[in-house]
């Protein structure tokens, strides 16, 4: 391998300009692409790099499989170092969440188009990176969810925002059971544009790189007209989502969900179940606060709800759901409370007040 070749191999952006495009690869793929701080600071620098750069006209981004240039997207933060910044109260976990979500912002507002290959698992993080996105693109193996609630997190980079979007109550079904969906339900959710068979992926993405585009507009189109023609359906299940998780509170929608006897009803109680049930509180309260917010408000709220999730340490619900799922392994959290009744209605409220005023506050510069 040529000093080169190895350069590229071992970092976990790989970043290019070829034609009139500017190209992203997220490069951990053993991780499933899970970013870390120095990933963030990497990929905020190249968009900035490529917003200045006259020659480049948009912006593609994948994840990088392990056999090929194309696999999972994102599987989200990387949680192992959550866990362990957590536990040893380092601040760079703080600047991870600042910057994390100052990049979500940056995708949002980008000047030029930025295209999405959302392929394989796109999940918490990932969604960060891609919900932004001028075009965003499925697969026919996208898995995507926001399953945060199942370790004692909530929905964050952006997902009060764009949850609290998605039609009528599936932002509410999907960040309260983590619940994954595929390529065609993702469209159906308002968080995605167009899906495009994995097989054609590779062809695509070279004819962006070697077409004399005179615009940015030129290439949204283009790649727009390649999207798979699909018959279209509602979200599954979209009617009674509709009506029960549009209740007033976590401990009604249960109530609901136990009373269908459907499958649907039951695999959705099954998960909720299995969620923080304080957490299940707090994302319900986020989601319904986000949709009248603007992104950068919203992005302002999560990062007062992301410090109220870590700065307890031992006695933090997320240092422990993150423990059962990816350290010790034992799918067995001890969250604080046994169930959705025990979570008193004094708590949940907490999370929502900012350590910061608005002069002090981590993102203040946003707009």
């Amino acid at each position: 391998m040529s000093d080169m070749n190895a350069g590229i191999a071992s970092s976990l952006i790989i970043k290019e300009v070829t034609g009139r495009v500017g190209c992203i690869t997220l490069n951990r793929p053993k991780a499933l692409n899970a970013l870390s701080l120095d990933m963030v600071r990497d990929l905020t620098k190249a968009l900035i790099e490529f917003q200045n750069n006259p020659q480049v006209l948009a912006v593609l981004v994948r994840g990088h499989g392990k056999e090929s240039p194309f696999g999972h997207f994102c599987a989200g933060g990387d949680i192992r170092f959550f866990h362990q910044a957590a536990l040893a109260g380092d601040k760079s976990l703080a600047d991870f969440f600042t910057e994390e979500y100052a990049l979500n912002h940056l995708i949002h507002t980008y000047t030029k188009p930025y295209i999405a290959f959302m392929d394989g698992v796109v999940m918490g993080g990932g969604m960060g990176i891609s919900q932004g996105a001028s075009v965003r693109i499925v697969t026919d193996k996208t898995q995507m969810a926001m399953p945060e609630t199942h370790i004692g997190l909530f929905p964050d980079v952006g997902g009060g925002y764009f949850l609290g979007r998605c039609p009528g109550r599936i932002g509410e079904y999907l960040g309260l059971t983590g619940q994954k969906i595929n390529g065609l339900q993702a469209i159906q959710a308002g968080l995605a544009d167009g899906l495009i068979e994995v097989q054609r992926l590779p062809v695509l993405w070279n004819t962006l790189l070697s077409t004399p585009f005179e615009s940015g507009e030129a290439i949204e189109r283009w790649i727009q007209s390649q999207f798979t023609k699909l018959e279209t359906s509602s979200f599954p299940h979209k009617a009674e989502i509709d009506q029960i998780f549009a209740l007033s509170s976590p401990l009604e929608i249960s109530f609901a969900l136990a009373q269908d006897n459907s499958e649907w009803a039951q695999q959705s109680l099954t998960s909720l179940t299995k969620a923080s049930p304080l957490m299940v509180h707090v994302v319900l309260a986020q989601i319904r606060k986000a949709r009248n917010m603007s992104l950068a408000d919203d992005l302002r709220m999560e990062r007062d709800l992301v410090h109220h999730c870590f700065h307890l340490r031992e006695r933090s619900e997320t240092v422990e759901g993150i423990r059962a799922l990816a350290i010790d392994k034992d799918h067995q959290p001890q969250w604080a409370h046994g169930q959705l009744a025990d979570v008193a209605p004094t708590e949940w409220p907490a999370f929502f007040e900012s350590p910061w005023s608005p002069e002090t506050h981590p993102l203040r510069h946003l707009n």
